[in-house]
């Protein structure tokens, strides 16, 4: 075999790996884009739980992977009624005893998650499954559950217990497939659930700094 012959087998062989290094690089990128795009701040807090980013994205990617394989199912619009009227006695049970509504709105929330065909387990199980389908809501959802652990142990403050309320009330929104009816006219709803939506309506607002002047 002549020099030139090993010469060109030789860069040929280089521009190969070259090039494989290169897909394999864009797909790791590809790939790191999806996740960043579908978990949003829960991969970042993966991330950070792990200290690895690759070990991160892998257990991101199991979570879609188990969610595969769950028979997620759509609530009825009798079964959406039906819970959007309990989420609305929690809401105004909240007014007499804020640490037993947001009690409730926990043990609600996994109630509906268990509906849809999410399997029980404990809360970390419920966020991860929760995740995959709905990222954006999960951060509210795992500070409200740590305020509800901290009440357990502790005194909480009412706002941090209002606080909690609203983040329950985006998850439960986007299970429920649709917002809980949150405003009616006066001959709708009894003054307690109205007191209530008050309440919560003026943490929201709170909230969206875009609603601040």
């Amino acid at each position: 075999m002549s020099t030139v012959t090993i010469v060109i087998a030789v860069l040929v062989v280089l521009a190969l790996i070259a090039v494989g290094v290169a897909l394999t690089t864009g797909l790791r990128r590809w790939r790191s884009r999806q996740l960043r795009s579908r978990f949003g701040p829960e991969y970042e807090r993966v991330v950070e739980a792990t200290g690895d980013r690759g070990q991160a994205e892998r257990s991101l990617e199991q979570r879609v992977e188990r969610r595969r394989g769950l028979q997620i199912r759509e609530l009825s619009r009798v079964d959406r009624d039906q819970y959007a009227g309990e989420w609305r006695a929690v809401q105004t049970h909240f007014v007499d005893d804020p640490r037993a509504a947001v009690d409730e709105a926990d043990a609600l929330i996994s109630r509906v998650m268990t509906e849809r065909g999410y399997p029980e387990g404990d809360f970390e199980q419920h966020a991860a499954d929760v995740s995959v389908d709905h990222a954006v809501a999960v951060p509210g959802y795992r500070r409200a559950h740590a305020v509800l652990l901290s009440s357990a142990r502790s005194q909480v403050a009412t706002d941090d217990l209002r606080q909690a309320m609203v983040h329950y009330r985006d998850l439960f929104s986007q299970l429920v497939g649709e917002p809980p009816v949150l405003t009616g006219t006066a001959g709708d709803r009894k003054a307690g659930s109205n007191h209530a939506d008050a309440a919560l309506g003026e943490q929201s607002a709170t909230d969206d700094p875009a609603r601040e002047r």
